[in-house]
């Protein structure tokens, strides 16, 4: 995949707009009453979301150009569903919408074979996961998944891993112009609770040096085992705020604990 291109399914990819934090709500504003043409601002706005999100699919042969496309597809479906009253970045709703419409597209032309039964069950998990997702602003859990569509946790484990390329945690996933997001940041860490800080005293003098707010973050980070996105929507922040926030706290603690 030559993610070198500067033409792009016809597109200048040099050339590409970027949206101030402003033109973006001014624009959106207008998308929610209807105007097309702020619709297409905003879709070219963002289209260096899409060439950002598909450099981590460069090994996957596809081509670039049909790569890009599919992220367009995402990117729209991401505008058209984005809910701006949820206070959460569009861009930290819009990469796993992207990501999820070109994953979609690398497995229907997977080679390898997967079960006609366990691929529609691992298609319904996806498609409940984005609209629990949509409705409730969070990732949603196994169980709430099974819940919602009638099948066994199991089943849907099992479906799910026989579709999905195997990556490693530390990939970076995006990066919004500060430090990137990776996917070790979407992961909740259900094993890292109270009982491994409350070992060290050390390590409870240092969250004591902690500001307020990354105080929090750690707190409900790894004490209460929640993801970033789940982190974001409690304090009201973006993810990429809480990724900057987070590492912040870390390199603060590790000072002082020398």
């Amino acid at each position: 995949m030559a993610l070198n291109k500067v033409v792009i399914c016809g597109v200048n990819t040099a050339n590409l707009p970027t949206l101030k934090n402003k033109e973006k709500e001014e624009l959106f504003s207008k998308i929610l009453k209807g105007d097309l043409k702020a619709r297409e601002d905003y879709i070219k706005g963002n289209l260096r979301l899409v060439l950002s999100v598909i450099q981590r699919f460069s090994n996957s042969g596809e081509m670039v150009d049909d790569l890009f496309q599919v992220g367009c597809v995402g990117l729209i479906k991401a505008i058209d569903n984005f809910d701006i009253s949820h206070n959460v970045k569009f861009s930290t709703y819009a990469v796993p919408m992207i990501i999820g419409e070109i994953r979609r597209y690398l497995r229907d032309n997977n080679s390898i074979r997967v079960s006609r039964s366990l691929r529609d069950t691992a298609y319904k998990a996806l498609q409940a996961k984005e609209k629990l997702l949509r409705e409730n602003n969070k990732e949603p859990t196994i169980s709430e998944i099974s819940k919602e569509l009638g099948i066994n946790k199991e089943d849907i484990v099992f479906a799910l891993d026989a579709i999905q390329d195997p990556v490693s945690l530390f990939e970076p996933v995006y990066n919004d112009g500060g430090d990137s997001l990776y996917i070790m940041d979407q992961v909740s860490d259900k094993k890292n609770k109270e009982e491994r800080w409350v070992r060290s005293i050390a390590l409870k003098e240092a969250m004591k040096k902690l500001p307020e707010r990354e105080f929090e973050i750690l707190k409900l980070r790894f004490f209460e085992g929640m993801t970033q996105m789940e982190v974001a929507n409690q304090i009201h922040i973006s993810q990429a705020q809480v990724s900057r926030l987070e590492k912040s706290a870390i390199r603060h603690m590790k000072r002082y604990l020398g």
